[in-house]
């Protein structure tokens, strides 16, 4: 073998020990403003698992004077939601706060905030002091933070 194969399988070795693992995330995030002026906004987002186990405890932003984690469900065709205090967010899985499901009531929203205005900023606390900081576009009532 030469000296060059040789230092190529070195750099495949090397590069290889190299890959980070996955780290705790949040993407895709959006919140929809209410129809009526006064009533609460919704924020929405996924939730990257990390290489461990972890626990979401808060989400706020400096836009809403108050945030509540929330789920929503369907019993006897009649849907209800209740505040929710932690999230499991279990290691290498993603967990979505989506319409319908998980999400995040942000109360008494900044009057100047409208759809397709400025990025907010959501703040995502966790049980083990890690904080994600987390741009979110904001659009009105009745869109999808889709494209």
């Amino acid at each position: 073998m030469t000296m060059r194969g040789i230092f190529a399988g070195i750099a495949v070795v090397a590069t290889a020990g190299c890959a980070q693992p996955k780290q705790l995330s949040v993407d895709g995030a959006w919140v929809r403003l209410a129809a009526v002026q006064g009533r609460p906004a919704a924020a929405y987002f996924t939730i990257h698992g990390g290489p461990a186990d972890a626990t979401l405890i808060n989400v706020t932003t400096d836009v809403a004077i108050r945030a509540e984690m929330h789920e929503s469900m369907a019993s006897g065709g009649v849907t209800s939601m209740k505040p929710i205090p932690r999230v499991a967010i279990p290691a290498n899985t993603d967990v979505v706060f989506a319409p319908g499901g998980r999400h995040v009531m942000l109360y008494n929203m900044n009057p100047g905030i409208t759809p397709g205005g400025r990025l907010i900023t959501l703040t995502l606390s966790f049980a083990d002091g890690t904080r994600i900081l987390q741009n979110a576009t904001v659009v009105g009532a009745g869109d999808t933070g889709t494209k």
